[in-house]
């Protein structure tokens, strides 16, 4: 147990320098973009003393790497200053967006989870059948497609040739769940289109390499129906490389959402970073980017945690 410990401590302390590291890429490469920063918030209409004094409130006055230290440290306890357009803290502006986003992306996974690893069996178990065959196509077919791509497609079936779906994800205080769940289902499907197809590939293929294994020989040998094989035997060992796989596509779920969020004007906080982008809300870009930083490690580091428990001989090790 202790060797599994330092494992996972040792996973976690490159998590943290990983974080590190791309939050320094993450607040230079806001600064090397080209123009002033308060000129291009205020307009060209701005006087001199006006841009000034925005560039002192800012602390653009103040060297990079002082401003860097001073916005890391004020990060790693939640505050990110404050807009530079709105005025509004940051954790104010990205807070309920990022709750909008988890809820989308949650959506998403609560169907595509199950749906990927049941179908990940079915065609093991029927694998290099028609089934198996069209299965290829289309899972092929949706990993290759781009999201925006999905999500206009879905819009033009089931929003303007069959209206049974609005083709824009407006939120609002007064919604019931099930009517959330209607106004949200099809970014949720876009997403769901996605990841599903590469969960279920590797499903497939973590199922199918343990079939060639000789226990699982042995076990048909003794006569033990097909689908016993499956769930008694193959399933339990294909764990850790499913549990990967699942956990880099829910990473991706949250961090994977901005051209989704942007197609279906879903108010999350992928389309808050696009908006802050284009207004030059720098705050709000840098504390965006980190956030879906931090997340996607976290789940990576997930993932790498349940590779080591869900495998004897990194628990067990000679």
């Amino acid at each position: 147990m202790g060797d599994v410990l330092k494992l996972i401590l040792k996973r976690l302390g490159y998590g943290l320098l990983t974080l590190l590291v791309v939050s320094i890429l993450i607040f230079f490469a806001v600064e090397l973009l080209p123009g002033d920063t308060a000129q291009a918030i205020l307009g060209q209409a701005a006087t001199p003393e006006t841009v000034a004094a925005l560039r002192t409130q800012l602390g653009l006055d103040q060297p990079a790497p002082i401003r860097y230290l001073s916005w890391l440290s004020h990060a790693v306890v939640g505050d990110f200053g404050v807009s530079a357009v709105s005025g509004t803290p940051v954790v104010q502006v990205i807070g309920g967006r990022f709750i909008n986003t988890l809820f989308l992306a949650s959506y998403a996974a609560v169907i595509a989870v199950p749906l990927a690893i049941i179908l990940g069996v079915i065609v093991a178990l029927l694998r290099n059948s028609v089934f198996d065959r069209v299965a290829n196509v289309l899972t092929l077919t949706s990993i290759s497609s781009p999201e925006f791509f999905l999500g206009y497609i879905l819009i033009l079936f089931f929003a303007v040739n069959i209206p049974a779906f609005p083709a824009i994800a407006s939120l609002s205080g007064s919604l019931s769940f099930p009517e959330l769940l209607h106004r949200t289902f099809l970014p949720a499907l876009t997403l769901v289109l996605v990841v599903t197809a590469h969960m279920m590939r590797m499903t497939r293929a973590a199922i199918i390499n343990l079939l060639a294994s000789p226990y699982i020989e042995m076990a048909r040998l003794k006569g033990v129906p097909p689908w016993k094989v499956i769930v008694k035997h193959a399933l339990p060992n294909a764990w850790a490389p499913i549990i990967n796989v699942v956990a880099l596509n829910l990473a991706y779920l949250i961090t994977g959402v901005v051209l989704v969020e942007v197609v279906f004007v879903y108010p999350g906080i992928g389309q808050a970073l696009v908006d802050a982008v284009s207004k030059r809300d720098f705050p709000v870009v840098q504390a965006a980017s980190l956030i879906f930083a931090a997340t996607f490690i976290l789940l990576n580091l997930t993932a790498d945690v349940g590779a080591i428990l869900t495998n004897p001989r990194l628990r067990h090790p000679k």
